[in-house]
């Protein structure tokens, strides 16, 4: 009644039943195993897995963020499974979220299964707590986790930016 809506209207009687299992939904997800590794005859490569797409809410304003995840690290005695960056990604998104904490979380993840120090992470967000409230313009926000040879070598940064920019095309 507050907004202008009769709650015993037909389309809105179940609404709040709706609301409370995709709460539960969203909270309680589950992204499956994401410790799966293997043993790596390469110990010095660069991987990259891009166009993840993760969805999490502001824990500012409970509106959604849809965010476009890539990850990077450099190999060493074990390499981590291809789904499972998408599972780590998941994994935190599904929780109230701002989206720098988002990348330290899931490099921080990457980092301590795979043993390795080596570790970039790039997020480009679409917030709706910008789009669809307040300014009400649409903007993209990329942040980024640079970590090991990332941060500390310019061409490892470069590589990893440039095998980004790729997967885009």
């Amino acid at each position: 009644m507050a907004i202008g809506e009769d709650p015993n209207r037909e389309g809105l009687l179940d609404t709040p039943r709706r609301w409370a299992d995709w709460w539960r939904e969203f909270i309680e997800y589950n992204p499956g195993t994401t410790e799966t590794t293997f043993q790596s005859m390469a110990s010095d490569q660069m991987v990259c897995v891009s166009g993840m797409r993760v969805f999490s809410l502001c824990e500012h304003h409970l509106l959604p963020m849809w965010c476009n995840v890539s990850i990077g690290y450099i190999t060493g005695e074990r390499v981590l499974g291809l789904s499972k960056f998408a599972r780590i990604a998941h994994q935190f998104a599904h929780q109230l979220q701002i989206q720098e904490q988002l990348g330290v979380q899931i490099a921080d993840e990457v980092s301590r299964i795979t043993g390795t120090d080596d570790v970039a992470v790039v997020i480009q967000g679409e917030h709706l707590c910008m789009s669809a409230r307040g300014i009400r313009t649409p903007g993209l926000m990329t942040s980024s986790v640079m970590r090991g040879a990332f941060r500390e070598e310019y061409q490892a940064r470069m590589e990893f930016l440039h095998l980004i920019e790729m997967s885009r095309h």
